[in-house]
């Protein structure tokens, strides 16, 4: 990657010697991002589709083109499939909410052994409110999706399949478009959860041939509290809104209201127009560097790391499929992750340790808790090489402490 690429993000300027290996959860921001918020909180604030005078009207624009960038950057159809969110977790509450209200009691739900809690609880709920079920498709050891079991499970009253575009915990990258091909045959329809993906690979949904593609801006360099749904537009145009309130409307009268139609009918109140608006120079950075070099990179750092840990006694990865992106997860026999964590942190390197917020996803591994590295395109080989190296010598001094205490 460019070293100049790592320059334009100014907590590495600041922080030379920080090792920051926790991009799986969230990434740090660009100036681009950081001036852009300001700069529209300083100069250009104003509210978005509510008013005529200038501020108004030009916050709009702004607005408006960051959904364009999102449309082009999921390659979607049309611009009006964008539906912006706070988030992941909040795009698939936003289907559940929406979608299940057409379930019925014995409607089934496929979910696979390793997604993440925000793929999982909202679909329990909305199965309590409704009497659907859940059904489970295996993983095997490696982390690969069994698709023979997946087609067994598919009948007649399924109506959803749920799933990672690329796993929080194993890393592997599911062949999506395979899978939305044979839940689509078989009548349902599915919803991709790209958190991990989209920050990291190509992602096209016309390709995929997704129903639903939701991901987080804070994933993609961008601001927190922001994110976006991709949805067909003909399911769009169904499915009911989940929250009512200004500016989703059409008109509203003492005894109804109608409303207004996709992507505003799922926006309702004031919306996120900073965060909206400073997301696109983050989505704007992932395109003009291209999605396949960053994923490239990332490969080299993942084994760049991997390399340097060949050998380590009681040492596991988490994951090896054969189609994997740039994330790490690991456990050490006789050593708790946190003290891995807490010994790299010492040391200015940031990793992940619990339950990775995919409790079950761990359980499917026989593990409670792991350690987590995964790599972003700010992250040098260099670092990729010390992380190896002090995660070894942490674990020997681990190993010995434990040895004594026995």
């Amino acid at each position: 990657m460019d070293p100049a690429i790592r320059e334009l993000f100014p907590i590495f300027k600041k922080n030379p010697g920080f090792i920051y290996l926790d991009s799986a959860a969230t990434t740090h921001k660009p100036d681009a991002v950081i001036s852009e918020l300001s700069h529209f909180y300083r100069e250009e604030y104003a509210t978005v589709h509510r008013a005529i005078y200038h501020k108004s009207l030009a916050a709009t624009e702004k607005y408006n083109d960051t959904r364009r960038t999102v449309q082009r950057f999921l390659n979607a159809a049309q611009v009006e499939e964008i539906v912006f969110t706070r988030g992941t977790t909040d795009g698939i509450n936003l289907v559940a909410a929406s979608l299940s209200a057409s379930f019925l009691p014995g409607d089934e739900i496929l979910l696979s052994e390793t997604e993440h809690h925000s793929n999982i609880v909202p679909w329990q709920m909305a199965a309590q409110r409704t009497g659907a079920t859940i059904r489970w498709i295996p993983v095997d050891d490696r982390g690969v999706l069994d698709l023979k079991a997946f087609r067994l499970l598919l009948n007649e009253k399924t109506k959803l399949v749920a799933i990672a575009h690329v796993s929080n915990v194993t890393g592997t990258i599911h062949p999506i478009r395979e899978i939305a091909s044979i839940a689509q045959k078989a009548g349902a329809k599915i919803l991709v959860d790209g958190a991990q993906a989209a920050p990291h690979l190509p992602v096209d949904v016309q390709h995929l041939g997704v129903d639903f593609y939701v991901f987080s801006g804070h994933k993609c360099y961008g601001p927190t509290g922001v994110g976006a749904l991709y949805g067909k537009i003909k399911w769009l145009e169904e499915m009911p809104p989940v929250q009512g309130g200004g500016d989703m409307v059409d008109r509203v009268d003492f005894d109804k209201s109608t409303y207004q139609p996709p992507p505003l009918k799922f926006e309702a109140g004031t919306p996120l127009i900073a965060p909206v608006i400073a997301l696109k120079p983050a989505l704007d950075l992932l395109m003009q560097i291209g999605l396949d070099k960053v994923a490239a990179w990332e490969h080299e750092l993942y084994l760049c790391a991997i390399d340097r840990l060949k050998g380590l006694s009681g040492f596991k990865i988490i994951g090896n499929a054969p189609s994997k992106g740039a994330l790490l997860t690991f456990v050490v026999e006789g050593v708790h992750p946190l003290d891995i964590a807490t010994l790299l942190d010492l040391k200015q390197i940031a990793i992940r340790s619990g339950h990775l917020c995919a409790q079950t996803s761990l359980r499917r591994f026989g593990l409670e808790t792991a350690a987590r590295a995964s790599f972003g395109l700010y992250n040098t080989l260099e670092e990729a090489e010390k992380f190896g190296n002090v995660l070894k010598s942490s674990i020997s001094l681990l190993t010995e402490a434990c040895s004594a205490s026995h």
